[in-house]
């Protein structure tokens, strides 16, 4: 399964920086954007405003396969999203809706039915694929795979301060907690658990900023000629 075009991965836990790496490097780049951590959270959306239970697989199966989702970047370099012409951004980041999407993660139909809808967002000039499973389920074969990865607690202590600067309200013991129970979660799921595919380029960003982290992918892309 090659792709006509370039793909890059970006696959971590919640809180390492995968998205803001991956915004940056497809304006660096010019490439185009998918968030599929969003996918989900946004499948858990479209099934709260469609009064669709989260437990109810088959018409979960339905909307994922039929996701009406753009992903617009802006000219700051903030990543847009939009679901049946609504924009959705603010929305799908709320804790709430990270709990509908590690739900809906662990169904294996909706994940089938996601995985096309991923694969349908390669484009000219390549691709920019920020997620879990990324480099080892959905583009197996991407030119340049990243694993990036943080302490439970740095990555707590990153959505604090995230939705302390939004003007939220936040526990950094409730957030701590919610973190570890995702990745215990995402871990051991039976299908598409966490993990860096075995050809992936292994970050621990604890003690990195994020011009340090680009600055590294940006070269490891360089090595692979996508530069």
């Amino acid at each position: 399964m090659s792709h006509e075009f370039p793909v890059i991965t970006v696959d971590g836990p919640s809180g390492s920086g995968k998205g803001t790496i991956c915004s940056l490097l497809s304006r660096e780049l010019g490439w185009s954007l998918l968030d599929s951590g969003a996918l989900y959270r946004l499948v858990g959306l479209a099934a709260r405003h469609h009064g669709v239970a989260l437990d109810d697989e088959a018409a979960l199966v339905v909307l994922a396969a039929h996701l009406d989702v753009q992903f617009l970047t802006a000219q700051s370099g903030e990543v847009q999203i939009i679901l049946e012409g609504e924009e959705v951004t603010d929305v799908i980041r709320t804790e709430e809706c990270g709990a509908d999407a590690s739900q809906v993660a662990a169904l294996g139909p909706v994940r089938d039915a996601l995985l096309e809808r991923q694969r349908a967002f390669v484009a000219e000039p390549g691709l920019i694929a920020d997620g879990r499973d990324m480099g080892t389920v959905v583009f197996p074969d991407a030119v340049l795979k990243v694993y990036l990865t943080a302490s439970a607690e740095e990555r707590a202590k990153r959505r604090y301060n995230q939705l302390i600067n939004k003007g939220l309200g936040a526990s950094l013991q409730a957030i701590t907690e919610d973190i570890r129970a995702r990745d215990a979660r995402d871990i051991g799921r039976s299908v598409a658990p966490l993990k860096p595919a075995e050809d992936a380029i292994k970050l621990d960003t604890t003690t990195m900023g994020i011009d340090e982290v680009l600055a590294e992918v940006l070269e490891q892309a360089r090595h692979k000629g996508l530069r």
